[in-house]
């Protein structure tokens, strides 16, 4: 019973057609699911990742067309690293942002590792990290038909940045419940805030990170478009889920017991300052229901959803994902 890692991450945003063109063409991810919300279907979740969403690699969008605009505050997800193969690859990244006008920061170093932190359109906190020295769970594979070269390619999730007004809480649920190791600590960009700690679990490495941020100065964060609804782990199979959801049964911790996702199964939970944790199993997988070759294309619906597919598709605006 140990995670692997980070699983997926899932945040919101109020533009699926300009997510959908950022996503792929800035960011040269592949859009390996268009899907509903199973707890919304009146709203599109957006699937990205590798070449075929290998867990690890998949970041997810919510679409609610009225959100507002996300405050940043603690007791958040308050950044999303995506990995790269190494430090060259940031230079390009750099430049690309220069050139499409993406708002970004200069490449710098944190827990010895280069990185570049950057927004999306609607504000979205999100860096790149170079895995030139990183060892531990493998990176994901480049779709061969990104716009962006596969030396440069985008690998998959990279550290997790949960920001909190008690470390100390958070801390407990990661080590004690979830089986997290303290490995480190680096300096806060931030004057007079505490060090920044690093947990990693399973093989180590940058795809299985989570940075805890202790900010007493600052509010609650309001979720909004721009802003983070939840992260997950990665637990090898269904039999093993079970028992992670005995085990949170047994630390009393309100949960949402076992859920069937079709492509994974879940568990979610909020770990002590309230921010939305879930654990995945790495399969089934996305090519489940749609030929690998054609992943995204079209409107996917798990089968307890596809006999009210008419109705799904009446309330939502059409979005064109079909590639050339």
């Amino acid at each position: 019973m140990e995670l692997k890692g980070i699983h997926h991450v899932s945040a919101l945003t109020a533009k699926a057609p300009e997510n959908f063109r950022f996503y792929t063409e800035t960011l040269g991810l592949r859009l390996i699911k268009k899907t509903v919300n199973q707890d919304d279907i009146s709203v599109y979740h957006l699937f990205y990742g590798d070449e075929k969403g290998n867990p690890g690699t998949e970041l997810t969008f919510f679409e609610i067309p009225m959100a507002g605009r996300n405050h940043e505050g603690v007791n958040s997800i308050s950044e999303i690293a995506l990995r790269v193969k190494d430090d060259s690859a940031l230079a390009y990244w750099k430049s690309r942002f220069e050139e499409l006008g993406v708002d970004h920061e200069e490449i710098t170093e944190r827990f010895n590792r280069k990185v570049l932190s950057f927004k999306d359109f609607e504000g979205q906190r999100l860096s790149l990290v170079s895995d030139e020295h990183n060892q531990g769970v493998k990176a994901g594979t480049p779709w061969d038909k990104s716009p962006v070269p596969k030396e440069y390619a985008i690998l998959g999730l990279g550290p997790i940045k949960l920001t909190v007004a008690y470390a100390e809480s958070t801390k407990k649920i990661l080590t004690n419940l979830m089986g997290y190791r303290k490995i480190g600590e680096y300096s806060s960009a931030i004057k007079g805030q505490p060090d920044i700690l690093v947990f990693e679990t399973g093989e180590g490495g940058t795809g299985t990170e989570v940075h805890l941020e202790e900010r007493q100065d600052l509010p609650p964060e309001r979720l909004g478009r721009g802003g983070v609804h939840h992260v997950a782990f990665r637990v090898e199979n269904k039999e093993e889920m079970m028992k992670w959801i005995e085990r949170v049964q047994e630390a009393k911790i309100p949960n949402s017991g076992f859920v069937d996702r079709f492509y994974f199964r879940s568990l979610y939970f909020r770990e002590a300052n309230g921010i939305l944790f879930e654990l995945a199993t790495d399969g089934p997988g996305f090519d489940t229901d749609e030929e690998l070759e054609h992943l995204g294309e079209s409107l996917a619906l798990p089968p307890f959803l596809e006999s009210r597919r008419a109705e799904i598709e009446a309330k939502l605006k059409p979005l064109n994902t079909k590639r050339l």
